[in-house]
């Protein structure tokens, strides 16, 4: 199967939004203060999720038409991010330029300094063997562009599941919904909206001209508010997520499963041999 330059690279770029997909997070911002029963709880639960350093994941997520997929695996995030995470991409374009590659499902291992992507045999078989692509953090910038690229690149420094739980308290828009119960677990159900563009402004590690770049593009794309639902257990911990947005390519949803906080996470990096880096083989193919 011959597969067109077109093609290729949107797909090499389907995997690295996978990638952020699978561990979603909208973003990170400070928690704030504040005081009253609600917020202390959220407050504990940051913390108490946060020093977890490491937890299951299952998440589903779709983004307008442009891909929805499942995902499920481990992650550590006690030194940088650490985990592998199974990534199957169940519609829209993204399901159907990968089947192109003969791929439904895809591994994903996150290290600290990048994020590397199983392409698949058939993309072995293309290119000399090589079946990992590697998406280095710092070339984020380049990759995506702009300032969203820089934003990406914090985040993927930074993800943990306590972000959602401070987007929520630094967001000034949160509610108690009441007791619920998910997956045989007691928990307390949270929500509220978030001004996307002012909790980028927050982050001060873009710096002003970078922040009011991604201002625009987050405009551009339509995004606006994100709706965060939180389900937190009796141990203060976050066990589900679920997350909705408006863009300029349609509503974007993901629900995400937490358990077995704690868990061990071991992730190899793939041999050097098997493994091509995204800059690289960007350069390498035609500019049409």
């Amino acid at each position: 199967m011959t597969i067109t330059t077109g093609c290729r690279r949107t797909v090499l770029s389907f995997a690295v939004v996978a990638a952020l997909t699978g561990v979603a997070a909208c973003g990170s911002s400070d928690p704030g203060e504040g005081g009253g029963d609600l917020i202390a709880a959220l407050k504990l639960a940051d913390r108490s999720t946060g020093d977890a350093d490491s937890s299951r994941i299952e998440s589903t997520g779709d983004m307008g038409d442009l891909m929805s997929i499942e995902a499920d695996g481990e992650i550590d995030w006690a030194d940088g991010l650490n985990g592998t995470m199974t990534i199957t991409y169940t519609g829209g374009q993204a399901a159907d330029q990968m089947s192109r590659l003969g791929v439904t499902s895809t591994q994903a291992r996150y290290l600290p300094d990048a994020y590397y992507a199983d392409m698949g045999d058939l993309f072995a078989r293309q290119y000399g063997g090589k079946r990992w692509i590697r998406y280095a953090y710092e070339d984020m910038d380049e990759m995506i562009g702009g300032a969203s690229g820089a934003y990406v690149q914090e985040y993927f420094k930074s993800v943990t599941p306590n972000q959602s739980v401070r987007l929520l308290l630094a967001s000034g828009d949160v509610e108690k919904v009441g007791e619920e119960d998910v997956r045989g677990e007691r928990t307390t159900h949270y929500a509220g909206t978030v001004k996307v563009a002012d909790v980028q402004e927050r982050n001060a590690r873009l710096g002003e001209e970078a922040r009011a770049e991604l201002e625009e593009q987050l405009k551009a794309s339509g995004i606006t508010t994100v709706d965060i639902d939180l389900w937190i257990d009796d141990d203060d911990l976050l066990v589900k997520k679920v997350e909705k947005g408006d863009t300029a390519n349609g509503v974007v949803n993901s629900t995400v499963h937490y358990s077995d906080y704690g868990v061990d996470v071991s992730t190899e990096e793939p041999p050097a041999d098997r493994t091509v880096d995204f800059k690289d083989l960007m350069n390498s193919l035609p500019t049409s």
